[in-house]
């Protein structure tokens, strides 16, 4: 569906409703909070930084032992950052809130909602 198709009122309103009771849980709530922790903690935005640089530079297919050994590294450091494992911690238990809320939408409507099936069409 486009941008510019209208969606159903009802479908919209309990969509609002839906995205109001998520940002109100804990668990949401939770998963702010440390991201705010992580952003305030300028050491580990650095590495983080550093190793988002560098994973993309490994993905890129331009690397060499030592880029590897360098990721492993700062994967390294970063787990060490108290910010960074809370704020990791927080995002794997809002993606299972999430994925449990789809295995609910998907249950009550007898089919995958949001998951892929692994088809496509190329």
């Amino acid at each position: 569906m486009s941008e510019t198709e209208a969606v159903d009122p009802a479908v919209e309103e309990a969509l609002e409703a839906f995205v109001e009771t998520l940002r109100d849980s804990e668990t949401y709530r939770a998963f702010e909070a440390a991201t705010e922790r992580l952003e305030a903690d300028e050491a580990a935005t650095e590495l983080l930084a550093a190793y988002r640089e560098k994973q993309r530079d490994v993905q890129s297919g331009e690397f060499d032992a030592s880029d590897m050994s360098d990721l492993r590294d700062l994967k390294a450091e970063l787990s060490e950052k108290e910010a960074f494992r809370e704020q990791q911690a927080a995002q794997a238990d809002l993606v299972d809130l999430l994925e449990r809320t789809d295995d609910a939408i998907s249950d009550r409507i007898g089919r995958a909602f949001a998951r892929s099936d692994g088809g496509g069409c190329c």
